[in-house]
């Protein structure tokens, strides 16, 4: 199954541009496929201002979010692997949604069954 991370990208950003707000990504930058001005970076983390005002050629796809923005006055273009978002929220309030790294893990099934049988306990 494919992951759910770009789609509720999408949709968040959606909802927080039809609400008058200004979408932020937090972005991990640990990784040299996260292409982003590594002098904004800090504590391995950056923040993006991806609202429409701030940016040009936004896309929102299934496997990176891509845009240019000018940093400094100089123009760079930004490539994200979804992977690497580990949150979308809006400036003015803090709303959205953060995404956490076993995001994209299979249920357990039979070909990944925990070790352990399963128990259960009554709670009243």
């Amino acid at each position: 199954m494919t992951s759910s991370r770009p789609y509720l990208i999408r949709a968040m950003y959606q909802w927080m541009v039809d609400n008058g707000t200004t979408p932020h990504l937090l972005v991990d930058a640990t990784d040299d496929k996260v292409q982003i001005p590594r002098r904004y970076v800090e504590n391995n983390k950056i923040v993006l201002n991806i609202g429409p005002m701030a940016v040009q050629g936004l896309t929102l796809g299934n496997e990176d979010v891509s845009f240019n923005a000018k940093f400094a006055g100089n123009p760079m273009e930004i490539v994200v692997p979804v992977e690497y978002v580990m949150a979308i929220y809006t400036r003015e309030n803090g709303q959205g949604m953060m995404f956490g790294d076993d995001e994209d893990q299979p249920p357990p099934g039979p070909e990944n069954k925990p070790s352990s049988r399963p128990s259960l306990r009554v709670v009243k």
